[in-house]
């Protein structure tokens, strides 16, 4: 099957206007862009017995979930597969467009080729009408760090609970809280997919600060023991939740989801209970 054939296995699912042209034609946006693009391997982030369709959904989502960490409205996505297998391309664009569907993204295109291993590649733009993005490097001393969501999940579904088996292969980036924690007043802010612990070096690292963060607020799995859940959320990484830094005073306007973790401090020193945070999670080696 050539890539004009394959376009048959896309247009149905999004519309001969988006496979018609070799470029999407995109309104001119009102407020400030910001763009990202990821690059997906099977070996690497596609854990074995993951589903086609939840293939798409992933690639889709590690998009839309970095446009939620500087608290944009994601407007479009393109995606570039490179196909091991033919077979395995309707359902892989079922699942995009799912998840552009449930957060109300347009899938505007792509490009399709042959490669010995399956590899897609997302670009996401989003939207900030109403204020300014938030970056990693706003942290001040005095703020406080938070988090949204419960953590830990995906490195239990990796490790082989199936309670948490569809966190792990379909991540819900957070789009809705994104917005609400930089309406708020963020003063920093990123995502967490590479786990927690690791995400904290980093953040401080950008506003060149510390902090310290008590083990015992952060949400953690209720049905594993509290040391366990704890070293779960620290350094599991795979859950797409938000980390943030706000000023004290502002997190009454944060969304019910989030929670406080602990404080930046000026010293560069990250801590957790007293003790020095390692900065381990997931990391990219090649």
């Amino acid at each position: 099957m050539d890539d004009r054939e394959l376009l048959s296995v896309i247009c149905p699912v999004l519309g001969e206007e988006v496979c018609n042209d070799d470029c999407a034609i995109l309104p001119q946006l009102k407020g400030i862009m910001v763009v990202s693009t990821d690059m997906l391997h099977e070996t690497t982030d596609f854990p074995v017995g993951m589903t086609d369709w939840q293939i798409g959904w992933m690639a889709m989502a590690v998009t839309i979930s970095d446009l939620s960490s500087m608290g944009a409205d994601p407007r479009y996505l393109t995606l570039a597969i490179g196909l091991d297998r033919e077979d395995r391309l309707g359902d892989i664009v079922q699942g995009a467009q799912a998840c552009c569907q449930k957060y109300n993204v347009r899938y505007v295109g792509g490009d399709l080729d042959a490669h010995t291993e399956l590899t897609l590649v997302s670009t996401g733009i989003g939207e900030v009408d109403d204020g300014k993005p938030v970056r990693r490097s706003g942290a001040n001393p005095g703020d406080l760090i938070g988090v949204t969501g419960i953590h830990g999940r995906a490195i239990a579904g990796l490790q082989g609970d199936r309670k948490y088996w569809k966190d792990l292969c379909e991540p819900e980036p957070r789009v809705r809280e994104g917005i609400a924690i930089r309406l708020a007043g963020a003063t920093s802010m990123m995502d967490i997919s590479d786990g927690l612990a690791i995400s904290i070096h980093d953040l401080m690292k950008s506003s060149g600060t510390g902090c310290e963060i008590t083990g015992s607020a952060i949400p953690s799995l209720a049905d594993y023991p509290p040391e366990e859940a704890l070293k779960m959320a620290l350094f599991g990484g795979g859950d797409f939740e938000l980390l943030f830094t706000i000023p004290s005073g502002k997190e009454g306007n944060l969304p019910t989801s989030s929670a406080i973790i602990g404080g930046v401090t000026e010293k560069q020193e990250i801590l957790i209970d007293g003790s020095l945070l390692q900065a381990e999670g997931y990391q990219h080696h090649w």
